[in-house]
């Protein structure tokens, strides 16, 4: 073999190292993604059950609550509607993954059929000045009926 023939071939063996080289680098590009985008996920699951911890239990678990305990809480089911809200823009931008989205999106349809929920949303919807528009587009609150002034 001429050393012109052993160039060939080093150029070509070269050029496979040089795409197994783009398709290692591309792999972990793709990695380093997917790992940032669970480690985000994973803060939000983390926000929201420290928020959960703050809502009444009865709520949680399909109850309706009273009235007092309704005023009482309707700053923290703010804050829930508010963390939905985002999910919803996050996955709407890809920062969210459809898997994750999916899951998400069945529980924050569970409990928003949940009556302390349904109640909440639909009292803070209707307060909210079209606030919410990512969240009303996932799940319209009920109408809210104006309270009664007394004469």
């Amino acid at each position: 073999m001429t050393w012109q023939d052993w160039a060939a071939l080093g150029g070509g063996v070269g050029g496979v190292f040089t795409a197994m080289a783009a398709i290692v680098a591309a792999w972990q590009l793709w990695h380093m993604h997917k790992q940032g985008m669970t480690s985000f996920e994973d803060a939000l699951v983390r926000e929201y059950r420290e928020l959960a911890s703050t809502l009444p239990l009865p709520a949680l678990l399909g109850e309706p609550i009273s009235d007092e305990l309704h005023r009482e809480k309707l700053d923290e089911f703010y804050r829930y509607f508010d963390l939905c809200n985002s999910q919803v823009f996050l996955h709407d931008q890809g920062r969210i993954s459809d898997e994750t989205w999916a899951f998400w999106e069945q529980g924050i349809r569970t409990n928003l059929k949940r009556p302390a929920f349904a109640r909440a949303w639909s009292e803070i919807a209707g307060r909210a000045n079209g606030d919410f528009a990512e969240l009303r587009r996932v799940c319209p609150p009920a109408p809210t009926t104006p309270p009664e002034v007394s004469a």
